[in-house]
């Protein structure tokens, strides 16, 4: 029985937004990916698509009618690994200029 089961394999996706200009053919847009999220107020579709068919896809739905504009998410490409910079003098170190800096007496409205 165990021979018959197919592997699941996690393919890596990447997130496309496509500004609408009506949200009425958002039927259409689910044969390109999983839609994520819908704004009906800023007329925007977030969908996921596999990584190697993005650029396919983005040409396709550049084509459509009601389509404004398609973007690629940028967070895959984004490092997300921030324990060497959290927890490190470095991450609390604060650049003083004495230069800009230079104490003066305050004065009060007073003694002008």
């Amino acid at each position: 029985m165990s021979d018959n089961l197919e592997k699941f394999e996690i393919k890596k996706r990447r997130g496309l937004v496509v500004w609408v200009y009506s949200l009425r053919q958002l039927k259409n847009l689910r044969r390109f990916g999983l839609i994520h999220y819908v704004s009906r107020k800023m007329k925007y579709v977030f969908l996921y698509v596999n990584e190697d068919e993005v650029e396919q896809t983005i040409k396709k739905l550049e084509h459509l009618h009601f389509v404004r504009q398609v973007e690629v998410s940028y967070r895959p490409d984004i490092e997300m690994n921030f324990a060497e910079k959290i927890g490190t003098k470095a991450a609390f170190q604060v650049q003083e200029d004495d230069d800009e800096e230079e104490t003066k007496p305050i004065r009060f409205a007073d003694n002008v």
